[in-house]
């Protein structure tokens, strides 16, 4: 059973607040990932404690970088699961994860921060390890 809308309104918000779109089915997944240009970071977003210490934190930090992606997208875990399925789709060979932070070029995969490499760091670590990866990549 989902969390209450109520309870993770705020928690979408902290990522569509500085650009992020939802992608909510996965219809909407299958049509903007795969087609999209340049760079994209997709952002599985969760409810649990190291998205909110970490995660949405690190990801928004990661943003004031020189280099950033084209597009920023984000699919809730627990919430809209058929997105979150789909998006998962495209992030082979890793095992499902969230939090988890994907960065495509030209609907490639070409960096993924899964769960353990978010658990037990902080928001700057995260930080630095997608800066360095959109240096590389866009």
């Amino acid at each position: 059973m989902p969390y209450p809308e109520m309870l993770v309104s705020p928690m979408r918000a902290e990522l569509t607040n500085v650009g992020f779109t939802e992608l909510k089915s996965a219809d909407e997944v299958d049509n903007t990932l795969p087609t999209a240009k340049g760079t994209t970071l997709l952002v599985v977003n969760s409810v649990c404690g190291c998205a909110a210490g970490s995660a949405r934190p690190g990801v928004i930090r990661s943003l004031t970088n020189d280099k950033t992606p084209s597009n920023l997208l984000t699919v809730f875990a627990g919430q809209d699961l058929d997105a979150v399925a789909k998006a998962r789709d495209f992030m082979l060979p890793y095992p499902p994860s969230s939090p988890s932070i994907a960065l495509f070029k030209d609907g490639q995969l070409v960096h993924f921060v899964q769960r353990l490499d978010i658990e037990g760091h902080t928001a700057d670590q995260i930080s630095e390890n997608l800066k360095s990866a959109f240096d590389q990549h866009c």
